[in-house]
């Protein structure tokens, strides 16, 4: 396995697996996918803070982060988020993209990292905490996809 900025010609595989999570999954609050141009133009805008993850050639994950609010007084804190292709699950792959994310950061003079993560995604909260992570806050019913309402689990880490 292979870890490595990613670059415009992973917008497509990186634009199938969020793709993916977005109509079928609870990772995410968002309902509208992402076109392969702007995905292009996160991965130029964001530089080393997309991260993927690559087996054989073929792009299995990507990991990134990004301001977690606007305004000057939260330039230290960013929001990360991290989608593998299902068949990468449990292979390691997401623990590594999330070490190099937050090494990347620190180095980059990010104080620290959130993690905003549905209640409905167990598995998400559990992983998060064996890297470190804690949770801060609940904060009920904010999300609404497949019909429902869900509540979002925020946590930190200090990088």
């Amino acid at each position: 396995m292979d870890f490595r900025q990613a670059n415009p010609t992973d917008a497509a595989d990186i634009a199938a697996i969020w793709n993916r999570e977005i109509r079928d999954g609870v990772a995410t609050f968002s309902t509208r996918e992402m076109t392969v141009a702007e995905i292009e133009t996160m991965i130029a805008d964001e530089g080393t803070a997309v991260q993927v993850a690559v087996v054989s050639g073929k792009l299995i994950g990507f990991a990134r982060y990004y301001p977690f609010r606007g305004g000057v007084g939260y330039r230290f804190t960013k929001e990360h988020s991290i989608y593998l292709d299902p068949k990468a699950q449990g292979m390691g792959a997401g623990r590594a993209l999330l070490q190099r994310v937050c090494h990347i950061a620190k180095q980059e003079g990010v104080h620290s990292l959130m993690a905003a993560i549905s209640s409905e995604n167990p598995a998400g909260v559990a992983f998060h905490k064996t890297l470190g992570f804690e949770q801060v806050a609940r904060v009920p019913e904010v999300g609404h996809k497949f019909g429902r309402w869900m509540d979002l689990i925020l946590m930190q880490k200090f990088l």
